[in-house]
């Protein structure tokens, strides 16, 4: 790890009402100087799970250098799917080992997920999970804007997107 790689702290959130129903994601970007960015989207009919991967895809995808990041989500789904059972997904051909009784599945969201693995290549990242609905500043922003881009979504007033447009805007200070 190179100490000229930026150091970048992310907010994601996403959600859905009802939940599978409209949906919307965003992630909050923010650099040591204090630069932040703020991406968000949405979809007529997805779910809470989904919108959650594609706020953290957006956001890395964003990134148009390698960097250091801290990714705070509210999402235990997120958190223990990259830091505990993608490995697992990965060599079992993206299926899930089954319960005692069950037999193995595809796993649920594989497009994001194999989205998420790629983008998480060429970053270090420290994921955190931080507790929803609870006060902290940061997180409910993404928790206002994800709200309002399901309702921009629904009002027309927003185009959906799954994911944020594969040319970003250059974030000069930011990236």
């Amino acid at each position: 790890m190179s100490d000229s790689r930026p150091k970048i702290t992310i907010y994601t959130d996403g959600g859905c009402q009802p939940n599978p129903g409209a949906g919307g994601w965003a992630a909050l970007l923010m650099s040591p100087d204090g630069h932040t960015s703020e991406l968000s989207g949405g979809m007529r009919q997805t779910t809470n799970n989904q919108m959650e991967l594609t706020a953290a895809i957006s956001a890395l995808e964003a990134l148009n250098v390698a960097s250091d990041v801290t990714l705070y989500t509210d999402s235990e789904y997120l958190k223990n799917g990259i830091t505990k059972w993608m490995k697992g997904w990965k060599s079992n051909g993206w299926m899930t080992k089954g319960s005692d009784y069950g037999k193995p599945s595809p796993v649920k969201n594989k497009e994001l997920w194999e989205r998420l693995d790629s983008a998480i290549q060429r970053h270090k990242i420290t994921w955190k999970w931080v507790k929803a609905h609870a006060g902290h500043e940061h997180n409910e922003r993404v928790d206002q804007l994800a709200t309002a881009a399901r309702i921009a979504v629904l009002n027309g007033t927003m185009a959906e997107t799954l994911t944020a447009p594969s040319t970003p805007p250059k974030q000069e200070n930011l990236l």
